[in-house]
């Protein structure tokens, strides 16, 4: 792969994610611009997706773990909350296509990613070991209750914006001198 044509898949990866952002339907957007250039085919896409996802989710799990350290369980169910809602439309994608693949090819593609997801996540939150065969078990477990935490967090849509304080608060001694008045 050229450097062109790198820089160009990641270009067209990023637009893949903001779409799938905002359709939300959890189908791979073939349709958009670059697609069907920069990648093989629907595995493709979603091979680069997946491992979009898991890099995140890894990154949310250090910084939660370096800011929560004393409940790595807590820690790690927050930190995949934090990544479904900054990728949404991503999870999404991956939930539908590991429930429904298009052949046998992604059923095993992600059949092997959601393992590698739940052993992650019940490494990192200190229940199991690499080679532990619960891991499986105590990573889908993790999941369970980070959807249920994710569900509980309201979206904050692109269109959400600050809204000013209709009143000006006035000066920090006026609020002062207000406050020793009463």
């Amino acid at each position: 792969m050229t450097w062109k044509a790198f820089h160009s898949r990641g270009e067209t990866l990023r637009s893949v994610i903001a779409t799938s952002a905002v359709r939300r339907d959890g189908l791979l957007p073939m349709d958009v611009d670059g697609v069907s250039t920069g990648f093989r085919d629907e595995l493709d896409l979603l091979g680069a997706l997946t491992l979009k996802w898991h890099t995140r989710l890894s990154g949310q799990i250090d910084r939660m773990l370096s800011h929560q350290p004393m409940d790595l369980e807590e820690a790690v169910a927050i930190a995949w909350s934090n990544t479904a809602h900054e990728l949404a439309g991503v999870r999404l994608i991956i939930d539908h296509y590991s429930a429904k693949p298009s052949d046998d090819a992604m059923a095993t593609a992600m059949a092997a990613a959601k393992f590698k997801e739940q052993q992650l996540l019940a490494v990192n939150a200190g229940r199991t070991s690499i080679a532990d065969e619960t891991a499986r078990r105590v990573g889908s477990e993790i999941e369970e209750r980070a959807r249920l935490l994710h569900r509980g967090i309201p979206m904050i849509t692109a269109d959400a914006h600050y809204a000013e304080p209709e009143e000006v608060r006035g000066t920090l001694m006026a609020r002062l001198r207000a406050v020793v008045a009463a």
